[in-house]
Order: C-alpha cells, then structure tokens, then sequence
C-alpha cells in the first residue's frame, strides 16, 4: 500500500498519491487511524463520491504548509486517471497533533470555485508609520474569501505597506486583485478593513509623524 508523497512542482502546485478504501465507518476509520492512516473523501463534480485514505504523517505536514490550503492539489488515486482537487476542510483531534479526516472537492477547470486565499504583508518594516512613528500594523484581516476559475487561483494576494501612514488604514479597495479574482462580499461589507498603523500616543504621536514625512 503506498502512502501520500506530496511533491513541491516549480509553480508550488502539489501532487499526491492516494489510496481507495471501501471499507467504511467508525470502526475501520479508528482501525486507519491506529494504523498510521487518515480517512479522507473527495467529491464534487460529476464523478460520486470517493473515499479515499492518506498517510498521516505526510498529510500533517502537508497541512503545515499555506499553500497545500491554497492550491489546486493533483491527486493520483492508485488505479485511476489523475484529478485535480481542493481542500475543503480537515478535522483535528481536540487536543493532540493528530488529523482526523479530510474533505476535498474535485475541480472544474471551466468551472469558477469559491474559497479562502491567506494575505501576505509586506514592506511594514520600511514604511512612514514604522520608521518614523514606531507604529505597530494591526493585520485585521488575514484571509479574503475570493472566486474565480482554477487556472486564477493565487496562493495569497499580497498587500503592501510600503507607503502607510500612522493612525492610517488599509482596505481591500486601496490593493489590486489578481486578474480574474472577484472578492466575495460577507454581511453587505465589500470594501473591508485590511490593516491599520497603530500608534502609541494617538492622534499627538500620527500628527508629529506627518509633520516629520517628506513633502511629496
């Protein structure tokens, strides 16, 4: 029986291999875990549902890593054509290390998906607000939830912080979206708060910031 081998490929999408098990329910899922194994299930699409086993340590590592969260994933199921998937979710042991089981969804590549993409900060650390005020960027949001066609997908979207002010703020309409990425609107909020320059001292303190900044 062969395990998960996940493989970094130069576009940092991921490869691995799976195994059919049709054998199901608590009991054999506790025996799979004993075993060193993972109960997961891939559905979606036209194909039914397969249930599918994974190598634990492999697949917990895996997991540790952002962009194994935000990519399309190549799936090699033993015996089977190769598909593309997504993670969809995984369930944790209340208090141990231990994954318990993992839902992916089968992908469509004419076909536009919705999920979860982490944002990356960057530039905090040569930015007025830092350098010359000593803010502190409160990062309020750290993930957007976004569609768009597979081939789109990013790994993250990146907001830059190169020229915030103290007492400033960042939000989604002040960054630009990756081609063919459309933000998903939560509870009638379409221009989100992204990150903001705190200043020790307040208003007095972002003020002496401002008097102190270059004239443009």
């Amino acid at each position: 029986m062969k395990s998960l081998h996940l493989i970094l490929l130069l576009e940092f999408s991921m490869k691995f291999i799976a195994t059919a098990r049709s054998v199901q329910g608590s009991s054999a899922s506790r025996r799979l875990r004993r075993a060193g194994r993972v109960p997961a299930i891939v559905y979606g699409g036209t194909a039914a549902p397969l249930n599918i086993e994974l190598d634990h340590n492999e697949i917990y590592h895996a997991l540790r890593k952002e962009e194994f969260h935000a990519s399309i994933l190549q799936m090699q199921l033993e015996g089977s054509k190769d598909e593309q998937v997504l993670l969809r979710s995984v369930q944790w042991h209340a208090y141990k290390p231990q994954v318990l089981h993992v839902d992916f969804q089968r992908v469509d590549a004419n076909q536009a998906l919705r999920t979860k993409v982490p944002l990356h900060f960057v530039n905090a650390e040569i930015s007025p607000a830092v350098k010359l005020a000593g803010a502190m960027i409160s990062h309020v949001t750290t993930e957007l939830e976004i569609t768009c066609l597979p081939k789109a997908l990013p790994q993250f979207i990146e907001v830059d912080l190169a020229n915030i002010l103290a007492g400033a703020s960042i939000h989604l309409a002040d960054i630009k979206l990756p081609m063919g990425v459309t933000y998903v609107p939560h509870g009638g909020e379409d221009n989100p708060l992204l990150a903001a320059a705190i200043v020790k001292g307040g208003a007095a303190a972002a003020d002496d910031e401002a008097e102190a900044a270059p004239a443009a």
